[in-house]
């Protein structure tokens, strides 16, 4: 009776279905199973996610300006593989009232530095901007919507592709000169308040493109474009967008930098960079702008874009309390340089070559060196020392932009199998104690070929007035599809036994003027790569370029044919290969 009135108090289950002990061994040996497969589609997570965390970043493409008149990273490796320098007067655009407050203020010592040309110009038509906006507009915006749009095109990107996309902007500045003690308070205007709010040069060019990723301007003074390449990093891993726009920009709309940075705070008298030179004697300011075109590899994998280079790990730091606000600090810029390492999970011997921040100042270049010698110093072994650069040497110190172009310089250094030289260091600074640091200068250019038994690696570094410390190792992208012998596959298949289809190259622009204008451009380009592929060529203008209302298409077998068809259609001419035309929306 006992066990009935217990009975009935009890779930039927219990109470009349109770396990037997086998059936009870097989519930805990089921119990027990799931929890192995829930514990292995947990630790596949965490590897999948650690795995994530790490995973290299691919730079698919490059746009930049830098001194000199220099529009691509061609013509920026032209005059880096040279040695040429990119100095020079200051810019007439300042105009003369100002160029003569300048001297009388400066003594007429400030005479020299590294200007972009053409900054003024802008196609604002280009890009749907009203005049009056545009005129309001920091030619640093308008700069990085010109840079941005040539860098995804250069990626096989097409921009308007793009729009309302998880593509995420990154750009570094010092802040907005444009329009300082020109105007009264009567002329401001909503588009004053767009067009000088360094926030907006990000925001602008998500704008323009459409982009719903996140969109951020980041200023740390001269480490700026390297710490936005870091977060820009930091969030492709992380999954907040699936492509990223990253760099710099600096434009000197005045002459305030070479006023409050003078001689007699930092300047070299004659404007240029002695980076560890004997001759050091402070820093030549300059203007640029460079962007890069990020993504995960294996998303740029899986897309088949051209690797450029990767970037394998990143760091950013702060000097904290140090000899002063400005002054550099040599133990944080060993713990960045380490972490950036730490996470490329690379060790120092692993690294051939420092893009240095090399100002060329007595005390910055110094402190750096002494850094480096003692992160990469104790693994460095007999004829192989770390080979150290600045492209300060070349165009001067670009401020926001400096990182970026230091990136875009080794990236270029990669592909042409070649460490440019530093200018000026004929006789390296005698306070850097070069014996026994494992450094190098590189007094010379030095050949960087590719090894079959060893991948080609570099840091860049970036050091900010404001405290902030930024180092990015990059490495080499090897190629895909490439078979022992170095022979691409399918590349036995001759040309002749191809048949050769007459496929029209197609241009077009906003308008019939630049229409013409970017046919002249393609036979100019054409001109000075005779040995192209013509089938790229064709592939790349069909499928990733953007094609405009105002249209043409050029009938040739190869480059040659193609030119002649060009330079008539640029200059106006009517030619037989020529078809011009203006697309029209259905209706």
């Amino acid at each position: 009776r006992l066990s009935a009135r217990v009975g009935a108090k009890l779930p039927m289950t219990l109470a009349f279905d109770y396990p037997t002990p086998t059936a009870m061994a097989q519930l805990l040996l089921e119990k027990l199973e799931l929890g192995r497969r829930v514990a292995r589609v947990e630790r596949r997570e965490v590897i999948a996610a650690a795995a994530a965390a790490s995973e290299a970043i691919a730079i698919v493409g490059m746009g930049c300006r830098a001194p000199r008149g220099l529009t691509s990273p061609e013509g920026y490796w032209g005059l880096l593989g040279s040695g040429g320098e990119g100095m020079g007067p200051l810019p007439s655009r300042w105009g003369r009232e100002l160029l003569r407050r300048l001297e009388m203020v400066t003594g007429g010592v400030v005479r020299e530095g590294g200007f972009l040309d053409s900054v003024e110009e802008f196609d604002a038509g280009f890009f749907g901007i009203s005049p009056r906006e545009a005129l309001e507009m920091d030619p640093q915006q308008r700069l990085l919507l010109e840079v941005s749009w040539e860098a995804l095109e250069r990626s096989g990107i097409r921009p308007e592709a793009l729009r309302e996309s998880r593509t995420g902007v990154y750009f570094g500045c010092l802040g907005v000169d444009y329009g300082q003690g020109t105007r009264s308070l009567a002329e401001l205007s909503v588009w004053s308040a767009t067009g000088l709010a360094s926030s907006v040069l990000a925001g602008r060019v998500s704008y323009v493109l459409g982009l719903e990723g996140p969109s951020m301007t980041v200023d740390t003074a001269c480490s700026s474009s390297l710490t936005a390449l870091h977060l820009a990093c930091t969030a492709l891993r992380q999954g907040e967008c699936d492509l990223a726009l990253s760099g710099g920009v600096t434009v000197m709309s005045t002459p305030s930098t070479l006023v409050a940075l003078g001689p007699d705070n930092g300047m070299a008298p004659d404007g240029r960079c002695k980076a560890f030179s004997a001759g050091a004697d402070g820093a030549g300011w300059s203007e640029g702008c460079g962007v890069l075109v990020l993504k995960r590899r294996s998303d740029a994998d899986r897309d088949g874009d051209e690797i450029l280079a990767l970037i394998r790990g990143s760091a950013v730091n702060q000097d904290g309390h140090s000899q002063g606000l400005t002054a550099p600090n040599g133990p944080s810029q060993q713990r960045v340089i380490c972490a950036a390492l730490s996470a490329s999970g690379l060790s120092a011997d692993a690294i051939d070559a420092v893009e240095a921040h090399g100002t060329g100042t007595s005390l910055g270049d110094p402190i750096e060196a002494g850094a480096l010698a003692a992160v990469f110093g104790p693994t460095r072994g007999e004829g192989r020392p770390l080979w150290l650069g600045s492209s300060k040497s070349n165009i001067g110190h670009t401020q926001a932009a400096a990182g970026v172009l230091g990136v875009i310089k080794m990236v270029l250094s990669l592909q042409h199998e070649l460490l440019p030289k530093t200018l000026h260091a004929e006789h390296p600074s005698e306070q850097i104690e070069w014996d026994g640091s494992g450094l190098a200068l590189l007094q010379e250019a030095l050949p960087w070929p590719r090894a079959a038994s060893r991948v080609r690696r570099a840091g860049v570094s970036s050091f900010g007035i404001s405290g902030t410390n930024a180092h990015v190792i990059l490495e080499e992208a090897l190629a895909r599809g490439v078979d022992g012998d170095g022979a691409t596959a399918g590349a036995a298949v001759s040309a002749e036994a191809t048949p050769r289809l007459l496929i029209p190259l197609l241009v077009s622009g906003r308008d019939e003027v630049a229409l013409r204008s970017q046919a002249a451009r393609y036979a100019e380009w054409l001109s000075t790569h005779a040995q192209v592929d013509w089938a790229d060529v064709l592939g790349t203008a069909a499928l990733h370029r953007t094609h405009f209302a105002s249209r043409a298409s050029v009938l040739a077998r190869d480059a040659a044919e193609a030119r002649a068809a060009l330079r008539a259609l640029g200059e106006g001419r009517s030619h037989g290969a020529v078809s011009l035309g203006v697309a029209r929306e259905r209706g």
